[in-house]
């Protein structure tokens, strides 16, 4: 850890304070996963055709799933600093609320590879929420996406971690 890193308690600072990627290399390689949430809220028609499959787009859950694994794959693209690390498994789950018009989406990545940071599942909620989204807008433009967090982390150095335990 540089000087700054140990002053801020952020890791992706360099010497200067400037933002770098971090050296992994020397790092132990171990097996984390990451999983988090996502709501969409909508109107209830929108849930309903999205439930019966009903959307003259086809079935928005298998589009979105696909989404969040492709998001999986590609976290190192997509957010800057991270580190591209072996995936060794994405999955995303679909949990409706009827009452509240609300579809939840929930989704852990695992991955291998030195050790570091694999929060990964908060982007592929995010991206499976998002496509839910763009598939639905033009039925419901006042959908909202929300309730965006991580859930749980484990297996990095750090031990585990679960919302609401600290």
């Amino acid at each position: 850890m540089n000087d700054t890193a140990a002053v801020s308690g952020l890791t992706h600072l360099d010497a200067h304070g400037k933002a770098c990627m971090v050296d992994v290399s020397g790092k132990a390689v171990t097996v984390r996963s990451a999983t988090a949430t996502a709501q969409v809220r909508m109107r209830p028609e929108t849930l309903r055709l999205i439930l019966t499959e009903g959307h003259k787009n086809g079935d928005v859950l298998a589009v979105a799933r696909i989404a969040g694994i492709q998001a999986a794959k590609r976290c190192a693209e997509m957010i800057p600093l991270c580190h591209p690390l072996l995936l060794s498994s994405a999955s995303i789950e679909f949990n409706p609320d009827v009452a509240t018009s609300v579809l939840r989406v929930l989704a852990t990545r695992r991955i291998a590879g030195p050790d570091g940071r694999g929060d990964g599942g908060a982007h592929v909620a995010s991206v499976a929420a998002l496509t839910i989204y763009d598939m639905c807008k033009a039925v419901d433009r006042g959908m909202v996406i929300g309730n965006h967090r991580l859930l749980e982390k484990t297996g990095d150095k750090s031990g585990e971690w679960r919302h609401g335990a600290d």
